[in-house]
């Protein structure tokens, strides 16, 4: 099945300046072999054929009459492999040189395309030997005997791919030509290029591509000549790098001296479906029309492996730098959202349940952060531990412990008595532990915290998180209740982080000990009994699956609209040595069903702030129908 990858390749051959008859041949060699693995599109550096460090070799017609005889016996070498291909070349049309990137596959010469921007460096000026693409005054030209397009508006497609070509220092300034052909419709964005190597070029190197990647929600396919070019002046890296939406996929080995290759495996579905999510993402009305071309892929992509990890924690940075900088900056969003909120109903005071678990103790910390910037006294906040049928001593004492350690007002109220008033009056059987038995506490403790607010004047501060809101783990109009969520947009796997992150800092010394031991205890919501020893029992994971394993299907569902097999496919890869595939099915379908059915509590969320890209808000993030039918997904996730 077609999951939307396409296989690309940079290629950097090791070439001989001058040499059109070797390079072609060591070219031909690649592409073969590029073949071979299942490569749909393969791109080499800028001028290639001929090498780019020439000079006025490029003046020679001998030069340039070798170059157009190597691309022929390249073309009719490689015929036979069912790739495209890109390679860079000198080409000589109306009275100008132009350096060019010609685009083939399978015998035939789909177009040829200029460089715009020709640089002006001291070691380097190409206008010496080359017009810039703008100079064009002809948009179809002969090579080799075809007769091809020839212009800087080309656009080259198949089904839902579509790439287009700038050359090198078509990058590098104020708006590159990639920018239109992106707004134009291309996916993927291929350079060849010819840029030397200087101390701290790489880094900025690095940064642009993943930027414009970025900027265009597109693969960006970079592909710079390498060893063999002439060091008289300057050295070449030899760089092949993918980025795609801003994150760099793969990289070569700078500074080999052997042809190498940078192959990966890059997520159409997933840019398109990010396109169409962006509204502003427009064509900017320009004005030069684009001629599109139609190029065959080959049909046997998918019979070949896809070469791609994913992570598993997709809300999670992986350095820990980024994990750093990520958490103080959620924090900062959640503590200015609540002081928002705070200062706008000119309340002073909040009231929040602390149960001695992640989400509560996230919550209270967000909460006293919030009352110390606004110079409110943390005395304003009632910490209400509410103590009921299944609650243990660790969780029971960890919950008390933190309230004293963050100086807030503490409050314990015993739910059990209220609970059992409540059961007598409605007819439920002292045994019973259903539903009704669960749900009746969660609503009592909301009652409480409500009741409170009131007489304080305060805000009940929601404690639930994402995760809980995309399965719907919340009792309607229990927990799912509150004046302002702050851990609306945290899922689960961060809310961990998070404390955990609080935990390490030099301030919190006073309360680390207290929670590591939060971070350490089983999630649950702790409404059935606890075992003789006090242990709990009721354990959320058993119950509706492996939290890390929903928060992946949550990320790409909601953000990418990555369909069963697909989610079934990625997190295969991700969780390889973790669960088994028949446990990853079990539980997607979980996710899917209870994420369709509990639609109706995300309808009626209290305000809470977005941290990250993915948030269920009915007011601006996810809007669904209640009654959505879950069955499409789940016939699919079932056939598994």
């Amino acid at each position: 099945m077609d999951l939307g990858f396409l296989k690309i390749a940079a290629a950097v051959p090791s070439v001989k300046v001058g040499d059109c008859t070797y390079n072609a041949g060591q070219i031909a060699d690649m592409i073969h072999t590029a073949s071979e693995q299942g490569v749909s599109i393969v791109a080499f550096p800028e001028l290639c054929i001929t090498g780019y460090t020439c000079a006025d070799l490029f003046g020679q017609p001998f030069l340039l009459e070798q170059a157009e005889k190597a691309l022929a016996r390249l073309i009719e070498q490689t015929a036979s492999c069912p790739i495209i291909c890109l390679v860079g070349m000198p080409v000589a049309a109306d009275n100008r040189i132009y350096n060019a990137a010609v685009v083939f596959g399978m015998g035939t010469i789909y177009g040829i395309v200029p460089k715009t921007y020709l640089p002006n460096y001291n070691e380097y000026y190409e206008g010496r030997w080359f017009a810039s693409g703008t100079e064009l005054r002809t948009d179809t030209f002969t090579l080799c005997g075809q007769s091809v397009p020839f212009a800087n508006e080309l656009l080259f497609e198949s089904e839902k791919i579509c790439f287009a070509v700038e050359i090198c220092e078509d990058l590098w300034v104020p708006i590159p030509p990639s920018s239109h052909h992106a707004v134009a419709g291309a996916n993927l964005l291929i350079n060849l290029s010819a840029s030397n190597e200087m101390t701290g070029k790489h880094t900025y190197l690095r940064s642009l591509i993943a930027q414009q990647s970025a900027r265009t929600l597109s693969a960006y396919l970079y592909c710079s000549c390498g060893f063999g070019e002439s060091s008289t002046d300057v050295v070449f890296a030899g760089n092949g790098i993918i980025a795609e939406n801003g994150i760099l996929v793969k990289e070569s080995e700078r500074f080999a001296i052997e042809e190498q290759f940078t192959i990966a495996d890059v997520d159409i579905e997933r840019l398109m479906t990010l396109r169409r999510k962006t509204n502003t993402f427009a064509d900017y009305n320009r004005q030069t029309p684009y001629q599109r071309i139609a190029v065959p892929l080959r049909s046997d992509r998918n019979d070949y492996p896809i070469e791609r990890s994913f992570d598993p924690h997709p809300f999670i940075p992986q350095q820990a730098e980024a994990m750093q900088e990520r958490c103080e900056e959620i924090v900062n969003i959640q503590v200015n959202g609540l002081a928002q909120r705070i200062r706008h109903t000119g309340v002073r005071s909040a009231v929040i349940g602390i149960s001695g678990g992640l989400d509560s103790t996230l919550a209270l910390l967000i909460t006293t952060r919030t009352f110390d910037k606004l110079g409110l006294p943390r005395t304003a906040i009632t910490g209400i531990t509410m103590p009921g049928f299944g609650t243990t001593g660790r969780t029971h004492t960890n919950a008390l412990k933190l309230m004293e350690l963050l100086g807030i007002t503490t409050k314990e109220i015993n739910i059990c008595e209220a609970c059992n008033v409540h059961f007598r009056d409605i007819g439920l059987d002292a045994l019973d532990r259903s539903t009704t038995y669960e749900n009746a506490q969660a609503r009592e403790r909301t009652q409480i915290l409500m009741d409170m607010a009131n007489r304080n004047g305060g805000l009940v501060i929601g404690t639930g998180d994402l995760s809980e809101l995309a399965l719907g783990w919340a009792t309607y109009n229990g927990d799912h209740m509150s004046m302002y969520g702050v851990n609306c947009g945290v899922p689960k796997t961060l809310v961990h982080y998070l404390v955990q992150w609080i935990a390490d800092l030099p301030e919190s010394t006073a309360i680390r000990a207290c929670l590591l031991d939060i971070v350490d205890t089983p999630i649950s919501p702790e409404l059935l009994p606890a075992s003789q020893e006090g242990e709990i029992l009721q354990k959320t994971e058993d119950l509706v699956g492996p939290y890390e394993l929903h928060d992946f299907f949550l990320y790409h569902f909601v953000r990418f609209g990555y369909r069963p097999v697909k989610l079934h496919f990625m997190a295969k890869r991700a969780f390889a040595d973790k669960y088994p595939a028949s446990e990853i099915k079990k539980w997607l379908i979980v996710f899917l069903r209870r994420f369709f059915n509990q639609q109706f509590k995300r309808s009626a969320l209290p305000d809470g702030p977005k941290v990250g890209s993915i948030s269920l808000s009915p007011r601006g993030d996810w809007r669904m129908p209640s009654d959505a039918s879950v069955s499409e997904w789940l016939r699919e996730a079932e056939s598994l």
